[in-house]
């Protein structure tokens, strides 16, 4: 059965409504899908009542921006109740912080010589701020388009090339994450249930296996094995100690948008899909 375990729309760093999204996943034949927008739970209203138009059976996912002492790392989180006030407390404070970094990157790189209208680019997102459409709105005027060319010194740059010239750098400053504790999330698990994945956990090509164990004994339930984010050689690695720790395992393309620019692989379900076969215990979050 093909499933898709994590899916971003516009209520955080996506390009498709909740709507367009299921639509999305339909045509591609996913039976099971989740919404998982980064510290929101906004859009899951929009999407559990498209996916039973489509006749999907939807998950309700998100995706947390997480720490454990000085390590950082993502957690998706599903099946939980999502109308728990003190979840919403939680999750309101994480957006209060991530604006207030955003706003302070944005006034920087406006004494660095971009024009920009810093409240109103703000104003438009009123859940999670995410990286990647500030750079559309900031790319949208041609006077700095011109100026991110010229100092990158190419004609088409690209999202990951802006993102370590004005987002991580030292002249300007390195936007942070608003990160939630882990302590605290296992906690708010404990009122509120659901299931705890460790996401991408092989995105650098570095395992430790020592950081799952102390997250297993805090309590998280499993990893995210299948990602167009692991390579080959962590992949095997992923599912060994996966094993070993009797994790849950997931799935999920990551889904963002469209690429666009006539490139032939326009997004990862052009050369990747998941299937239940192949992820031990997944039926403990899709069942």
């Amino acid at each position: 059965m093909l499933i898709d375990l994590q899916l971003h729309s516009t209520y955080s760093d996506g390009y498709l409504t909740p709507t367009q999204l299921a639509e999305f996943a339909a045509r591609r034949g996913i039976q099971v899908a989740a919404l998982t927008d980064h510290n929101t739970v906004s859009g899951l209203h929009e999407f559990v009542k498209a996916c039973h138009r489509y006749k999907i059976k939807p998950i309700k996912g998100m995706e947390l921006y997480c720490k454990l002492n000085s390590r950082r790392f993502n957690i998706l989180w599903y099946n939980f109740d999502e109308t728990d006030s003190a979840l919403h407390d939680t999750l309101r404070l994480s957006q209060v912080r991530r604006r207030r970094y955003m706003r302070t990157i944005l006034l920087k790189l406006t004494k660095h010589g971009f024009r920009l209208n810093v409240n109103g680019i703000l104003d438009k997102y009123n859940h999670y701020v995410p990286v990647n459409h500030i750079i559309d709105e900031i790319s949208a005027c041609p006077e700095n388009l011109a100026k991110i060319k010229r100092e990158l010194k190419t004609d088409s740059p690209s999202e990951g090339q802006v993102i370590m010239e004005y987002f991580r750098d030292k002249r300007i400053g390195a936007l942070k994450n608003s990160l939630i504790d882990f302590g605290r999330v296992v906690k708010l698990r404990k009122r509120i249930g659901g299931q705890l994945i460790l996401c991408h956990p092989a995105k650098s090509n570095r395992v430790d296996r020592d950081f799952w164990k102390k997250l297993k004994d805090l309590g998280l339930d499993g990893v995210e094995v299948l990602s167009p984010h692991h390579p080959f050689d962590a992949l095997v690695h992923v599912q060994r100690l996966a094993r070993e720790f009797n994790f849950i395992t997931t799935g999920g393309s990551d889904f963002h948008r469209l690429e666009g620019n006539n490139y032939r692989v326009q997004k990862s379900w052009d050369y990747f899909r998941i299937d239940t076969k192949y992820l031990r215990k997944v039926s403990r979050i899709i069942a």
